[in-house]
């Protein structure tokens, strides 16, 4: 380790302390996941629903999309209610109504005088907050008024998951097609499932005044507002903010080291090798990135469109064959699909330049092979969804062979298992390249980084199989968060830096030393708070406080490396004038720049605005979120992808010269289509459902009175110009990329081969 020892050892201890906070709460949060009854009976012992018929019910639901219509306890679509809030929300109306009949007469419960609607207000929050569950034999007990209740409620659901001629507007308004679930007895269970999500969130948890979700959603009626501990670990989110940017900016100042700039070579020595055939075969990927990204950002804007008509494109009834929960989900796993080759592929482009020039024996078959396989997963995936989603497919293979249901993780099981099998593939592919590099003689510590995190990406894919199609809610969401933010966020976050420092590194732009070094640093910073923030996605998904206090105070950090990026952008920036060479590598720079720019604001500002729990109760689920998401996983990966995409072609098609007037238009008219879509529309829609939250309640902010407004639905057409934008500059990007693909490949060598200038960088 030499000179790096500290940052390795720093590096070493962070991930042993995070992974052991994130491996003990995993115990916590088994260990005390709502429980799922043996039994929901009535006070005089009629039984209601079983165990298997609630999981039954989470398998339904699955089948109908799952996340990608409406959501369970926040987490999943922003069209279509929150199914928990809703549920709670109906359920407590029939309640009360029910009340006002038997107990003064009335057919309403708004026709009672304010001192009756206050008794019977109190009654009905001592009834459902009461935790009536008995651990010995696995029982609720509900009255007889809330089993009439809940039996009113189901018929709603039964009607609105069917075709029911009274509902239609309704399921329009929700992007529903219609026979979402045609089986009525799967509806019966369907409706089990969602009972019991409510049930959760309005039962308090045993030794706490707060619910099992802990008091999620927003509910006046019963008393589900931030608890004490929310507040508490709110503040403490903020000061540890606060502290963690201080001490940061102390570290930046005083221990930073100045040293002289490397003198820039000549030409670039990334040019000065042959092309080896495994590089040569990578146009192919190429070529696959921005067909999926091209498709991706047409489903995008379709998907938005049904946010306006609900069943329809500009009057064509299309829902039935590409309803919103497919093209969604589609949207989102070509998101994944794409980015995620772009990364496959750089790393692939990376393993001759580690390896000394040259390529390991057999790699480009293996590229090839890996090539296909990719492609029987995208398409054997997207069609899975499709045949789930319409019901085709028999309900015992949908999840292994359709649709899990759950939000970036959809793809059938199956799908899933084979795409795991290809990332390891592709690990080792590189790491074929890196044992002998590593073995070599020199200063091998950015390329151990390097390796570690390639190591990383190949492994921890695989969190997601942790998961059955009938584990419990809570436990599943553990599990897909360490794909969803840890996997994603965490771990390819650091291969990127890396892999940044190794290529600058490599071309002579910036010295070995400080790129080590700053690999190791940015490292250290992302997984502090990475690891156990993952944790603030799950601040109300069954999970107890210890949970929501981990994921506040380590989520804080998570912000503190983000303050320092507006100086990366400028390091990057200055990086296209250190040669005349540089210029043909302008363009993925000004990508890099604005991964900078956008990790900053979506992944920082937007990130923060719903990170505190306190903000998180009242945004979990509205279109903050989807602020938040869109640019912190476009702005920063989907420019990373596109960066690397566009340098990776650069050295593969060397006789390729970019054109400026195509990637001026992709690169600014992405970025302006990104800001239009966020501030004219997400951004607006998703702060008036906020104000609705907080005043009336998460059931109101979801629900289609409220997102039916005019008003709103002027804002969700406004986001067309936004998304033409943003369609507009990727077609310019995608464009250049195909031309530069279809290039004749070039053969030999690039320049006059004046030495193996890369070996000896690595």
């Amino acid at each position: 380790m030499g000179e790096y020892r500290r940052l390795w050892w720093t590096l070493i201890s962070i991930l042993i302390i995070t992974f052991l906070i994130l491996g003990f709460s995993g115990v916590e949060i088994y260990k005390n996941a709502p429980p799922i009854p043996t039994q929901v009976v009535t006070s005089s012992n009629k039984v209601l629903m079983t165990n298997e018929g609630i999981l039954d019910g989470q398998t339904a639901w699955q089948s109908t999309g799952g996340m990608q219509i409406g959501s369970i306890w926040g987490h999943g679509a922003y069209q279509a209610p929150d199914w928990t809030a809703d549920w709670l929300h109906r359920e407590l109306l029939a309640w009360l109504n029910f009340a006002a009949q038997e107990q003064y007469g009335k057919t309403s419960y708004d026709e009672l005088d304010f001192n009756a609607q206050a008794a019977l207000n109190h009654e009905l929050k001592t009834e459902y907050r009461t935790n009536t569950f008995n651990a010995d034999t696995g029982t609720v007990t509900v009255s007889e008024r809330r089993a009439a209740a809940i039996a009113q409620t189901a018929d709603y659901y039964h009607r609105l998951y069917g075709d029911a001629p009274e509902l239609q507007q309704t399921r329009a308004n929700y992007a529903m097609k219609e026979g979402t679930l045609p089986d009525a007895s799967r509806r019966d269970d369907l409706t089990k499932f969602f009972f019991w999500s409510a049930w959760a969130a309005s039962t308090e948890r045993p030794g706490t005044v707060a619910t099992y979700t802990n008091n999620w959603p927003p509910e006046p009626l019963i008393g589900n507002h931030p608890t004490t501990e929310n507040i508490l670990w709110s503040l403490a989110c903020v000061i540890i903010l606060i502290a963690g940017v201080g001490l940061l900016v102390l570290g930046w100042a005083f221990l930073r080291r100045h040293e002289p700039e490397p003198i820039t070579p000549e030409h670039d020595p990334l040019t000065l090798t042959g092309l080896t055939p495994s590089q040569k075969a990578l146009g192919k990927y190429l070529f696959v990135v921005v067909a999926l990204f091209i498709a991706q950002i047409m489903l995008g804007g379709f998907t938005a469109h049904y946010t306006i008509e609900g069943q329809q494109f500009y009057g064509i009834d299309v829902s039935q064959w590409f309803p919103y929960a497919l093209t969604r989900t589609w949207h989102l796993q070509l998101a994944i699909f794409w980015i995620a080759t772009a990364f496959l592929s750089v790393g692939l482009f990376l393993a001759p330049v580690i390896n000394g020039g040259k390529d390991p024996k057999f790699q480009k078959l293996g590229v090839d092979i890996l090539f296909w396989a990719l492609i029987v997963v995208v398409v054997g995936s997207l069609i899975g969804n499709f045949l789930a989603i319409k019901h085709i497919l028999p309900a015992n293979l949908s999840f292994w062979l359709g649709h899990q249901g759950y939000e970036y993780l959809d793809l059938g099981r199956a799908w899933q298992i084979v795409l795991y099998i290809g990332i390891l593939f592709w690990l080792g592919l590189m790491l074929r390249a890196f044992i002998p590099a590593l073995k070599r003689g020199g200063d091998k510590n950015l390329l151990a980084l390097l390796c570690t995190s390639t190591i990383a990406i190949g492994l921890f894919y695989g969190a997601g199989l942790f998961y059955g199609e009938r584990t419990h809610i809570t436990i599943m969401e553990y599990w897909r968060w360490w794909v969803v933010h840890l996997w994603v966020e965490g771990i390819f976050e650091v291969f990127a830096t890396t892999a940044l420092a190794f290529v600058f590194s490599s071309m002579g732009l910036v010295s070995k030393r400080m790129a080590t070094a700053a690999s190791l640093v940015a490292a250290s910073l992302f997984m502090v708070g990475g690891v156990p923030g993952t944790f603030h996605h799950i601040y109300f998904s069954g999970t107890t406080t210890p949970i929501m206090a981990i994921g506040a105070a380590f989520s804080a950090l998570e912000v503190v490396p983000l303050i320092l990026l507006g100086y990366e952008a400028w390091e990057h920036w200055r990086l296209k004038d250190r040669a005349p060479w540089m210029q043909a590598v302008k363009w993925p720079i000004m990508c890099f720049v604005a991964v900078a720019f956008w990790n900053m604001l979506g992944a920082g500002v937007f990130g923060f605005m719903i990170n505190t729990p306190i903000a998180l109760f009242y945004l979990q689920g509205l279109n903050t979120t989807a602020v938040h998401s869109h640019a912190a996983l476009f702005g920063v990966y989907g420019f990373l992808s596109i960066g690397f995409v566009l340098l990776v072609l650069h050295y593969i098609r060397p006789n390729l010269q970019f054109n400026d007037k195509l990637l001026f238009t992709g690169f600014w008219w992405l970025n302006a289509g990104l800001v239009l879509m966020i501030f004219t529309s997400l951004l607006p829609v998703g702060l008036y459902q906020f104000e609705a939250s907080v005043g009336v309640g998460m059931w109101y902010a979801r629900g289609q009175e409220f997102m039916q407004q005019e008003f709103l639905q002027t804002l969700r057409w406004i986001r067309t110009f936004g998304d033409i934008v943003f369609i507009v500059g990727g077609l310019a990007i995608a464009w250049q990329v195909v031309i530069g693909v279809f290039q004749s490949s070039p053969k030999g060598l690039r320049s006059d081969n004046i030495g193996n200038a890369v070996k000896s960088s690595v």
